[in-house]
């Protein structure tokens, strides 16, 4: 049997636009969103990351 690995999920104070080296990590080569599979994120967790990279792409901090 194999076990199931915990992914990485961070604190929600840790989810910030300013967090560049965080936010890049859910994000694949082509610069898209990762979905909640493959992030391994909790949907709360997964909507503040999406808007926090939503608001560092229109402040220009990511492409």
């Amino acid at each position: 049997m194999f076990k199931k690995r915990k992914k990485y999920c961070p604190e929600a104070n840790e989810i910030h636009y300013k967090n560049v080296s965080l936010l890049s990590q859910f994000t694949d080569s082509a610069d898209k969103i990762l979905g909640r599979k493959h992030s391994g994120l909790d949907a709360k967790k997964q909507r503040m990351m999406q808007r926090a990279i939503k608001v560092a792409r229109t402040l220009g901090l990511m492409k």
